[in-house]
């Protein structure tokens, strides 16, 4: 009797760990944002606000506790024509155990509707913010150790407005602040490379990240990231820049460029779920390792 009840509860500890990511949930997510309903996210307009109350309902399904009790930020900024544009970043964090403070970020905005043609950008970024959800997900019911503020960036597309408003003057104070982790473009991909940037300034990452990959089904791939390599270097083609001109470490998770890449063709049918549900458990995984680890990135 005692063995059997060692293999049930084997057997649960393993469908525990392989629940860490909810594929169902993951791919809703990705589809619901993608979808013609919000009509591009460009900021500003009626499907971007519809979007960011989608995502606020996420964060209030998940648990995520809101600061001054909004998840909304509103900055204004001028586009590159002087018209007034009004964002919104959405903010949601778990506390944890130490004072310290990781940004999980990715971007909702995207590029809206040309030619009347909807770009849906399902993969730029609807598919970062779907897995920065399932990533609250899990902390919410596993308690990190740093606290984790999870950001859905407006005006990315516009030149991360969105993350330089928040630094501006960030919740919480900027010292706090010892990590961002980024996510932008993690669902398209038909090598089953992800791609991790950040450890050519702190290689101590690529060791913390060792072991994310395993048995996920993927491989992540370092790099991107050297100031030598001109356009090769990504460190300023997301909301991750913002972070690094302040010299806060960061680690972005992104894939290469793909014949849908700011096209009207990014929907939903072009992702590779099987990929997208493999890159997030690698993800998970390596925001776990980089959550117990922060102290050797940032002493």
């Amino acid at each position: 009797m005692k063995k059997l009840l060692i293999i049930f509860w084997l057997l649960s500890k393993l469908d525990a760990d392989a629940q860490n990511i909810n594929r169902k949930t993951l791919l809703n997510d990705v589809e619901t944002l993608a979808s013609d309903q919000f009509e591009g996210r460009k900021t500003g307009s009626k499907g971007n606000f519809m979007a960011a109350e989608y995502i606020i309902d996420r964060f209030k399904n998940i648990g995520l506790d809101a600061y001054n009790k909004d998840y909304k930020h509103g900055f204004e900024f001028k586009n590159r024509i002087n018209e007034e544009i009004k964002g919104v970043n959405l903010i949601g964090y778990i506390e944890g155990k130490s004072g310290q403070v990781i940004i999980i970020s990715a971007h909702y905005d995207h590029v809206g509707i040309q030619n009347s043609e909807i770009y849906n950008g399902a993969d730029d970024n609807a598919s970062g913010v779907a897995a920065i959800l399932s990533v609250a997900n899990y902390f919410k019911r596993n308690k990190p150790e740093n606290t984790l503020l999870f950001i859905a960036f407006d005006a990315e597309e516009m030149g991360l407005k969105g993350a330089y408003s928040f630094l501006e003057s960030p919740v919480p104070s900027m010292y706090q602040i010892k990590l961002n982790i980024n996510l932008d473009m993690v669902s398209h991909n038909d090598q089953s490379e992800l791609y991790v940037a950040g450890t050519h300034k702190y290689p101590v990452i690529k060791d913390i990240l060792k072991y994310a990959d395993q048995d996920t089904g993927i491989s992540i791939r370092f790099g991107h990231d050297d100031p030598n390599t001109g356009k090769d270097d990504w460190t300023m083609q997301s909301d991750h820049g913002p972070f690094a001109k302040k010299n806060i470490p960061f680690v972005y998770f992104g894939v290469e460029d793909h014949k849908d890449y700011h096209k009207p063709t990014d929907d939903f049918s072009s992702i590779n779920p099987d990929f997208f549900y493999s890159a997030s458990n690698a993800i998970l995984n390596s925001i776990i390792s980089l959550d117990k680890n922060l102290s050797r990135i940032n002493p």
